[in-house]
């Protein structure tokens, strides 16, 4: 079978769809036109699918190849996420979006459009393979809840493999990464609260000030984790909120802070987040201070399985060729692909979706954010390739 040639005769609805999918973009679990739409798509092509996490829609495509003696059938699924993001689009185009205040700034909807398209073509091909291929189409990336929610309602228990795509405007059209071990960082949730008594700004000493506790908080714990993490595992924790005081002359009773905390594996993880709310306790006690602190788990480190990637690496070589197959740093971002790779060997890469001319290309969640349309060709593929790959390895 010619892939590259089934999916060039797709490329108009390719397209259609994800332009589509561009114009009419829906926020984190409200994706109900994109749900609608997927569902419309898959009963033309008279496939079954079940309803998850409210707009989730998983498809389940089933080969009729004559099965080969001692041959295990396997359950292979592919991913793709459809929310968009509280972007105002401001670039002009025939398929800007039309709601407002909300942008597929991200490449969701060539993520949706590819899997699509892919599921069009498989069910094509039934006679070509034996096995199971399920079509995972997710709610919610950008709040990193929809996956969770879908592991929880069994949507991965009968599957042996995963692969989950990303447009990447940081490789350019043509590149594809995939490799092992760490991709994606973990993204867990800082939040600590000093609580002291509060009082007139000319009698500090009637008070229990916690604004020099926050205040060296927000400078010294950068020194901790340097102190405390070995330098060659990258963590990074970040303070993005800082809430304290009602008026210039008037002491505060309470210091609010919140911030992020991004790690490579679980033992970092654990270490970071300890020496963390350690320290925010003995700098409460040092202040006289009473504090509530606590590091909230949110998405884990998105880990690629060897195996999986190999044979991923291997299926991408044969859609751009080897040579086209690139090294791509670890990214501190969170993908809440990261709940299917704890439960399902399995892996993310990154397919190329920038121009040559770098002036063409934006970073994801820009307002101007836009992706080479060739790029979803090379995504269709290496879908369909990954697929069956793995269910006739």
């Amino acid at each position: 079978m010619n892939l590259k040639d089934s999916v060039t005769r797709q490329k108009d609805y390719l397209i259609k769809l994800r332009r589509d999918f561009h114009r009419h973009p829906e926020a984190s679990w409200q994706e109900t036109r994109t749900s609608k739409r997927i569902k419309t798509e898959l009963n033309a092509a008279g496939l079954d699918f079940k309803e998850y996490a409210g707009t989730g829609v998983v498809a389940t495509i089933t080969g009729s190849k004559n099965v080969p003696d001692g041959k295990k059938l396997s359950t292979v699924a592919l991913r793709a996420d459809m929310d968009a993001l509280a972007v105002t689009e401001l670039r002009e185009s025939d398929f800007k979006s039309e709601n407002e205040g909300l942008m597929h700034a991200c490449g969701h909807d060539g993520h949706t459009a590819m899997l699509l398209t892919a599921a069009r073509i498989l069910n094509s091909l039934r006679a070509e393979f034996y096995g199971t291929i399920k079509l995972i189409f997710q709610p919610a990336e950008e709040m990193v809840e929809g996956a969770a929610q879908l592991v929880a309602e069994g949507a991965v228990e009968d599957v042996d493999a995963l692969l989950g795509i990303h447009l990447w405007s940081d490789l350019e059209t043509g590149q594809i990464n995939v490799e092992p071990g760490p991709r994606m960082a973990s993204g867990d949730y800082v939040l600590v609260d000093f609580i002291g008594k509060g009082g007139h700004g000319s009698q500090p000493h009637q008070t229990i000030d916690p604004i020099p506790a926050a205040a060296a908080f927000a400078l010294e714990s950068q020194a901790v984790i340097s102190r405390e993490i070995d330098p060659l595992d990258p963590v990074v924790f970040t303070l993005g909120e800082i809430k304290s005081g009602s008026r210039f002359n008037i002491i505060p009773s309470r210091a609010h802070l919140e911030g992020t905390l991004r790690c490579f594996n679980e033992i970092t993880r654990t270490a970071a987040s300890r020496a963390i709310e350690r320290y925010a306790n003995q700098l409460a006690k040092s202040f006289r201070l009473d504090v509530k602190a606590e590091v909230k788990q949110g998405t884990p480190p998105t880990s690629n399985d060897p195996e999986i990637a190999d044979l991923a690496a291997s299926s991408a070589a044969d859609v751009v060729g080897q040579v086209n197959l690139t090294k791509l740093a670890a990214r501190t971002g969170s993908e809440d692909l990261a709940y299917y790779l704890k439960e399902v060997p399995g892996c993310l890469a990154f397919v190329g979706a920038g121009f040559a001319d770098p002036k063409q290309n934006y970073p994801h969640h820009h307002p101007l954010f836009q992706i080479n349309e060739a790029s979803l060709l090379i995504g269709t593929e290496l879908y369909l390739r990954f697929a069956l790959d793995y269910l006739d390895k």
